[in-house]
């Protein structure tokens, strides 16, 4: 079963109860009754998979128990029922569920070592894209998934330290202010939710996943490119090759678990690097980013 054989009745009966859902490797049981979140669920979630019992991930969306959950109402997020973060306003369900998820990985998922980076595969090789906010990734990422290559993730690189490959967690892609009407203009095909507006993050929407990121949502990918992105609003494109020591410096900076593994995690991700090539990459357009990505898997 997916969610799209549930209706909107049975969706909201399930998340009542515990509705558990399949992102990749992990299942969450989610738990809530604000119609904003089963509105949300159903759009972006419509071809997962619904499983019945085990959960990696117990979580909960629900207005605190005060004045607040009718005056201005507002919602938390609840890992194993404690209170993981800041409450938010309440139209804001979705995007919490989304970072709460995005913290249930980096904090949990320690099986595998875990890079802050987008993740795309092309030729049957990953590229990842590791980037601090406000570097265009997640703009770059969501071009991308509508220009030839696979989504794996918007955010989380998971290499599996058994086999040297990114296992996928194709979820909604993320999107902030100015890049919302540019991927909106870019892939008119795409499917977005409402934004909302007035975020931590300012304005937020979220991108559903490509079908073919969920088609494949088993299959990893070998390493390939490793690219650090950088918009200028203007910039000539440069696409500069860098040394590998560099880029697994860059993939250290940006990785969440990096410590925990001890040496299995330092040669999980030498190892790794060795078999990409690594780039510094300025640009100034969504088409000069996609057009040098394209470069790179066509040479390849």
């Amino acid at each position: 079963m997916i969610v799209a054989d549930l209706s909107p009745g049975d969706l909201q009966a399930r998340l009542r109860t515990g509705l558990y859902l399949r992102t990749g490797p992990f299942v969450s049981c989610i738990t809530s009754s604000e119609p904003l979140l089963a509105e949300g669920i159903a759009l972006h979630y419509a071809e997962h998979a619904v499983e019945t019992e085990f959960a990696d991930f117990h979580v909960r969306i629900a207005r605190p128990r005060n004045l607040r959950r009718w005056y201005r109402p507002q919602v938390r997020f609840y890992f194993d029922d404690a209170p993981s973060f800041h409450p938010l306003p309440a139209d804001q369900a979705f995007p919490m569920l989304e970072w709460g998820l995005n913290w249930c990985v980096t904090n949990q998922a320690h099986r595998y070592l875990i890079i802050h980076a987008a993740v795309l595969q092309r030729q049957g090789k990953s590229l990842i894209l590791p980037a601090p906010p406000g570097s265009g990734k997640s703009t770059l990422c969501a071009g991308l998934a509508h220009s030839g290559w696979r989504l794996l993730s918007d955010e989380l690189a998971l290499i599996d330290p058994d086999t040297g490959r990114v296992v996928p967690v194709p979820r909604p892609v993320s999107l902030k202010n100015r890049s919302i009407e540019i991927l909106k203009a870019f892939a008119p095909q795409a499917v977005f939710n409402p934004t909302v507006s007035d975020t931590i993050k300012g304005d937020v929407a979220h991108m559903r996943a490509p079908p073919d990121a969920l088609l494949r949502a088993e299959e990893s990918a070998a390493p390939g490119w490793i690219v650090m992105p950088h918009f200028e609003a203007g910039a000539a494109p440069q696409l500069v090759e860098i040394t590998r020591a560099r880029g697994m410096m860059a993939l250290i900076e940006n990785a969440f678990n990096f410590d925990l593994h001890g040496r299995r995690g330092f040669d999980t991700l030498g190892d790794f690097v060795d078999q990409c090539r690594c780039y510094r990459y300025s640009y100034g357009s969504l088409a000069d980013a996609i057009d040098g990505c394209n470069r790179l898997a066509d040479a390849a």
